[in-house]
């Protein structure tokens, strides 16, 4: 069977006569949005706020921390304040659940009259940044608005900007449009001064002496994972020298993969979930993959453990399980093992179920 991840996706979408140039000055606005974010975090960490790790609510989706509430409201005043009226958009986020309507800007435009549907997690990696202790990572992405039927596939144009901890000075940020390149600016947050470069995933052919990890990050399916994990190294024969990097943010293994630290990432958590039968939203959303374009613009493949597309919806409560790869060489090699594994029996009784 051929791995369909080596098949780039585009989806056939239409923008009711937005032009490339307009997609771009769309890009240029969640880079902007999120100098905001970044700008509101970054104040709230300064003020030296220590109760930034309390927790605010519990939703279906994930838990809310002091620090999200703050950059939600940034969000929703950017919004109120910048979108252009011209192009009417559904904002998905969480946080706007309880929401007696959607979220469109202009206000109360019905989200049919919309042409954009634009999903962000303003932090994706709030346990770490607040904590200060690893960057965490602002998610925005855009699709054509399709209703309920639009998808991670359907994203268009995305960005991503680095939340740095208190003692860093510099934040990276990086936006795309699809089919058109990556634009990668870094920051200097003292002089606002911004400089370009050129990220550069990694060209290696194999994982001797890399990074490359499967998300474990909490007890709830752990064992399962590692054995999994354990497994492939078997299977690819890959050696011992392989090094595990838990990144508490799907945006942060996003970078490491396109700034060419890391050479393979699985996030299998909704599989060890359902195989165990064991009910947990501490899982990956398609508001935390949502800039996989980024990546794969610059040669990564992001794909489904399975080897085909994401298809996810753009909501804030679908559990995405994904793989991503350095370079196509490594989805030849890796991608088809990682497959065999997740659909195999034998993996599947790697652990009895647990009782919740």
């Amino acid at each position: 069977m051929t791995f369909s991840a080596l098949a780039p996706v585009v989806s056939e979408y239409r923008f009711c006569g937005v032009t490339t140039v307009q997609l771009d000055q769309a890009r240029r606005l969640l880079c902007r949005l999120q100098d905001a974010i970044r700008d509101s975090v970054r104040a709230a960490q300064l003020r030296g706020k220590r109760e930034l790790a309390g927790v605010a609510t519990v939703t279906l989706a994930d838990t809310i921390y002091v620090i999200d509430k703050i950059s939600e409201v940034t969000v929703l005043d950017w919004f109120r304040e910048n979108w252009p009226k011209k192009w009417p958009v559904q904002l998905v986020m969480e946080g706007l659940d309880d929401f007696s309507e959607p979220a469109t800007f202009p206000a109360r435009v019905p989200v049919e009259r919309t042409i954009f549907k634009c999903i962000i997690d303003p932090i994706d990696g709030t346990r770490g940044i607040m904590y200060d202790k690893r960057s965490a990572w602002s998610l925005a992405a855009l699709a054509p608005q399709r209703g309920t039927a639009t998808k991670l596939s359907d994203i268009t144009v995305a960005a991503m900007t680095e939340l740095p901890v208190i003692k860093q000075e510099l934040s990276d940020q990086f936006s795309a449009v699809r089919g058109r390149g990556v634009k990668a600016e870094r920051i200097d947050l003292r002089t606002r001064r911004r400089r370009k470069f050129k990220p550069q995933p990694s060209q290696a052919r194999d994982l001797a002496h890399g990074f490359a990890s499967f998300a474990k990050f909490f007890p709830a399916g752990k064992t399962w994972l590692a054995e999994v994990e354990e497994k492939l190294w078997r299977e690819l024969k890959a050696g011992a020298e392989i090094f595990d990097d838990q990144y508490m943010s799907t945006g942060g293994q996003i970078h490491e993969l396109l700034a060419g630290h890391d050479r393979f990432i699985a996030d299998l958590r909704p599989l060890a979930f359902e195989r165990l039968r064991f009910h947990s939203s501490l899982a990956c959303h398609p508001y935390d993959i949502c800039t996989a374009l980024i990546a794969e613009e610059l040669g990564c493949v992001i794909t489904a453990p399975d080897g085909k597309p994401l298809h996810a919806p753009l909501d804030t409560t679908t559990p995405v399980a994904w793989a991503g790869y350095a370079n196509r060489r490594l989805a030849r090699w890796i991608g088809p093992k990682l497959r065999t594994l997740c659909v195999s029996p034998s993996t599947a009784r790697l652990l009895k179920p647990c009782r919740s």
